[in-house]
C-alpha cells in the first residue's frame, strides 16, 4: 500500500513524536538471579565456565561467588510464554508505535542487530529491572526486503538498589512487503528475482569465515594457545582468554543438539516451515544451521547430519544440514 507525498509527510511527522519517549512500562524480572537457570543456560550454550555453576570453583575465583554469564542479561526480565499471547498493555508505546506502521502497510518486521554492554556481573539473588526507550527512526530505506523504517530502542538494566547493571540497543526493520503479482500484460515475462535473505555484518573478526564459506569450506575458529574450538568466530577464547588464534576445516559431519520449526512470520528469503537446528560438530563444537529435504515431523535430536555449503539465495553461501 504505498502512500502518496502528503501522506508520507504527516506519517513521517507522527513518527518523530514516538522519538526519546519511555515506552511506558517496566520490564520486572519474575524470578531473581538464581543457580538453576544458570545451569539450564550453560548446558544449552555449552558454556563450562565453572564460576557459573561450580561454588567450589567459583570460590576461588576473582568472583568469590558464583555469578551469572553476562549474556544472561536480558533473559532475566523476558516475559515468558505470555509474550506470544497477542495481548499487549495499552500503555505500550513501542506496540502503539508498531500498530501505526502496519495501518499504513508497513506490515513486515525482522530484527537486524542488537548492541550490548555489561557493567558487573550479575551475583544470585539479584532482582532485575528494565525500561525501554524508543531511540530514533529512521528516514524510509530501501532495502533487500522492502521499502521501511528502521526502529532503535534502547534498554536499561538496572539492580535492588536501582544501580545500573547493563543495557542494550535493540533495531528491527518495518517494511511494506513486495507485491508480487503480474498483470495480463506481463505474464510471459519473466517472474521476479528470489527474494535475498539479510546479509551479515561483515568486520575483522568475522570476514575471514564467510571468505571459506564463499569457497565451499566449513571453517572453525581454534584458540592457538588452549585448542577450544568456538563458533560464531569472536576475539578472545571464552576458556582461556588468548586473542590468538587459527582454523580448522569441518567435516560437516554432526548430530542434532537441539532444534526448532519456524513457521511465522514468514520473512522473504525462506522457505516454510523452517528447520533451525543446533548440531554438535564431530570436530567437537557447535553450529546452528538449517535442516533441510526432511518432513519436519521426522526431525529428531540426535539425528546425524551432514552439512554441504550452497548457495540459499542468488550470492550467499551457508552451511546447509541432511540428515545421513
Amino acid at each position: 500500500m504505498a502512500i502518496s507525498g502528503g501522506e508520507r509527510e504527516a506519517f513521517e511527522k507522527r513518527l518523530k513524536a514516538y522519538v526519546g519517549l519511555d515506552i511506558g512500562l517496566e520490564d520486572r524480572g519474575r524470578d531473581s538471579v538464581n543457580a538453576a537457570m544458570v545451569r539450564h543456560w550453560c548446558e544449552a550454550m555449552g558454556d563450562t565456565c565453572g564460576a557459573y555453576t561450580d561454588s567450589d570453583r567459583a570460590a576461588g575465583s576473582v568472583h568469590g561467588e558464583l555469578v551469572a554469564p553476562p549474556t544472561m542479561l536480558q533473559a532475566w526480565i523476558l516475559g515468558g510464554v505470555g509474550m506470544a499471547s497477542g495481548e499487549s498493555d495499552p500503555r505500550d508505546k513501542q506496540k502503539e508505535l508498531h500498530r501505526l506502521f502496519d495501518a499504513h502497510g508497513f506490515t513486515g518486521v525482522v530484527a537486524t542487530n542488537t548492541e550490548q554492554e555489561y557493567i558487573r556481573y550479575l551475583k544470585m539473588g539479584d532482582e532485575i529491572r528494565a525500561r525501554t526507550v524508543i531511540e530514533s527512526i529512521s528516514e524510509q530505506k530501501a532495502t533487500g526486503l522492502g521499502i521501511g523504517y528502521f526502529i532503535n530502542t534502547r534498554t536499561t538494566f538496572v539492580d535492588q538498589h536501582d544501580e545500573e547493571v547493563g543495557w542494550l540497543t535493540f533495531r528491527v526493520l518495518k517494511f511494506e512487503l513486495a507485491e508480487t503479482s503480474v498483470s495480463a500484460d506481463t505474464e510471459a515475462a519473466a517472474a521476479p528475482s528470489r527474494p535475498q535473505r539479510l546479509k551479515p555484518a561483515l568486520a575483522h573478526d568475522n570476514q575471514w569465515w564467510w571468505e571459506c564459506a564463499d569457497k565451499g569450506e566449513l571453517a572453525i575458529q581454534r584458540c592457538s594457545d588452549c585448542q577450544a574450538l568456538r563458533h560464531p568466530p569472536r576475539p578472545m577464547c571464552g576458556e582461556c582468554q588468548s586473542s590468538d588464534w587459527d582454523f580448522i576445516f569441518s567435516t560437516g559431519q554432526g548430530t542434532i543438539h537441539s532444534f526448532v520449526v519456524i513457521r511465522y512470520p514468514e520473512v522473504p528469503g525462506y522457505t516454510y516451515p523452517l528447520v533451525v537446528a543446533v548440531v554438535d560438530l564431530a570436530e567437537g563444537t557447535r553450529f546452528v544451521g538449517n535442516v533441510v529435504d526432511v518432513e519436519p515431523g521426522d526431525v529428531k535430536i540426535g539425528m546425524a547430519v551432514q552439512a554441504s555449503i550452497e548457495l540459499v539465495d542468488d550470492e550467499m553461501k551457508l552451511p546447509i544440514f541432511r540428515q545421513v
